[in-house]
């Protein structure tokens, strides 16, 4: 691993933007109808100089009303992620802990399919707002089970295993009183980023603005935590309160990325760790640049999602698991090594 650097240079947020720039307006090129590279760029020049637009009504309708909504939906969903994974594997001090170690994922899955199921009717604009409640749960008493039983680390990431069981086990048993909405509740498992407008993009935008701003404030504290928490409190920081404020800020951001996205797993594994080999693994470092890395990773395997099977689709959570899977192989097998 590289020694990298302990601070984000200028370099690193102007190649960040360049980069992120680049892969949006290139995802925004996909799609069942062929929109020109060239006038793609032209129309989104028009837009931000206010000239002349050269894509017909239909054209522009299905860039920004069809393509970039997903398109930047994919970046939030990746970038949070990304960034709670950094985050959790700074707290937890274990290079495989991800977004949903918490029970956010099993908290999400067991609430959605409980609507449809037992509440077949209900508005698909409804389910968001219903897996980011059953998120907050699984969180929530995750981290009530582990603070009662110690206030260490281990405690929490122990309730966390055994929540999500649990709330697993109630969802599949849920799931076998009507398996004709089946479909439906795999189409949330296996993660999705469709999506007409906007209104999803500005749901979470809020939520995802604010976690980030906390988690990225926070990087440096988790350097220090990283020392131990004996010379942390020696330096005046309080690692109890460092924990629960990450923590919370990035189960929140889990939550609200869950619930427009369904279960898009390995972002929170692959990205950071990606970052720390590239550039270090100082979390001054590793935390804002998994926010553009997890984008841009989303980014790109939604266009794999989209193209792969063209005219079909394959859901994101697949083209996700085939990346990081293998990814998650080699870090386990890292990890033994220097353990052993």
């Amino acid at each position: 691993m590289a020694t990298g650097t302990t601070r984000l240079s200028r370099w690193h947020v102007l190649g960040a933007a360049l980069v992120l720039a680049g892969v949006l307006v290139s995802a925004a090129l996909f799609g069942a109808i062929d929109l020109d590279w060239h006038r793609v760029i032209a129309e989104v020049v028009a837009q931000l100089t206010g000239g002349v637009s050269p894509l017909t009504e239909q054209e522009s309708a299905i860039l920004w009303q069809l393509r970039m909504p997903r398109v930047v939906l994919g970046g939030l969903v990746g970038a949070a992620l990304a960034c709670s994974g950094a985050t959790f594997q700074g707290v937890f001090r274990n290079p495989l802990a991800d977004p949903y170690l918490l029970g956010a994922a099993a908290g999400a899955g067991m609430v959605v399919t409980g609507m449809v199921v037992l509440a077949p009717h209900t508005p698909a604009s409804f389910l968001p707002v219903a897996a980011f409640t059953g998120s907050i749960g699984g969180v929530g008493l995750t981290w009530t089970l582990g603070r009662s039983a110690g206030s260490g680390t281990a405690h929490l990431l122990l309730a966390g295993v055994a929540v999500a069981s649990f709330l697993t086990a109630v969802q599949t048993f849920v799931q076998q009183l009507n398996t004709d909405t089946l479909q439906r509740v795999y189409g949330f498992i296996l993660g999705g980023l469709a999506t007409t407008g906007w209104n999803q993009v500005l749901a979470v935008l809020p939520y995802l603005v604010v976690t980030s701003i906390v988690l990225c404030a926070c990087a440096g504290l988790l350097d220090v935590l990283a020392l131990g928490d004996e010379e942390a409190t020696s330096l005046g920081i309080r690692p109890g309160l460092v924990r629960a404020l990450v923590l919370g800020a990035a189960s929140l951001a889990t939550a609200a990325a869950v619930s427009v996205s369904g279960l898009i797993g390995f972002v929170g594994i692959v990205v950071p760790h990606l970052i720390r080999l590239l550039f270090g693994a100082s979390y001054r470092v590793v935390v804002p640049l998994s926010l553009v890395g997890g984008a841009v990773f989303l980014m790109v395997a939604d266009v794999v999602a989209r193209t792969a099977l063209a005219p079909a689709e394959l859901p994101i959570g697949v083209v996700t698991a085939f990346s990081g899977a293998p990814f998650f192989i080699l870090v386990l097998r890292a990890t033994g090594g220097r353990r052993s």
